[in-house]
């Protein structure tokens, strides 16, 4: 007897489009754009989370075109790294504010960034997908010192209060991220370790 899962394909697109819906109420949007902090930190990775469950309920023959363009996961990656890098500047946090055209530009692009990180993650492999880390984190502790360290407001709309924290939590979160996947990176190596061990014992063992 089989059973379905509930997380069906349907049931996430349902899920993340009741997301989006919530999201894009105007008491929640403005509540979550009044601060710098909450901007980037809860807004974007929740629109982002958004994009990676629309991808995963894609039907098959839709990955499988997707997959034509992104070998490897480079293609993804490398869009996702750009734009994560555009909407790092904080002129473009200031639009967003003012200017329609550009938070359905926003909305838009962290949407196809977590399809793209969805696509992208497995098949890029540790060698990509340390290529990418490699980029965007040194980006963001970058970017966080600055927000730290500078003593005018880089967005017009946000006090430099909520711009230093801002610039503290991006550092904290480049080295969570950084230890994270670091230890993904020792799991993989102990789990290939311990297979080649299970491999190599018995031949050992047949050839005494």
């Amino acid at each position: 007897m089989t059973t379905t899962p509930w997380l069906t394909r349907p049931r996430m697109a349902t899920a993340a489009l009741a997301v989006l819906a919530v999201l894009a109420l105007p008491p929640l949007r403005l509540a979550l754009e009044a601060g710098m902090t909450t901007h980037m930190l809860v807004q974007f990775p929740l629109l982002a989370l958004c994009g990676a469950m629309l991808a995963h309920a894609l039907p098959a023959r839709w990955r499988a075109r997707c997959d034509r363009w992104n070998a490897y996961g480079v293609s993804g990656l490398l869009a996702s790294a750009l734009v994560l890098a555009v909407l790092m500047i904080p002129r473009v946090l200031d639009l967003a504010l003012v200017d329609t055209r550009v938070e359905a530009a926003k909305w838009l692009a962290l949407l196809l960034c977590g399809a793209a990180l969805r696509i992208s993650w497995r098949p890029a492999g540790l060698l990509v997908q340390g290529f990418f880390i490699g980029n965007v984190l040194p980006m963001t502790v970058v970017a966080g010192h600055l927000f730290q360290d500078t003593p005018v407001r880089l967005c017009n709309a946000y006090l430099l209060d909520d711009q230093v924290r801002l610039g503290q939590w991006l550092v904290g979160l480049a080295a969570c991220i950084a230890a994270a996947w670091f230890a993904q990176v020792f799991r993989a190596m102990m789990r290939q370790g311990g297979a080649a061990a299970i491999v190599t014992t018995p031949a050992s063992r047949g050839n005494r």
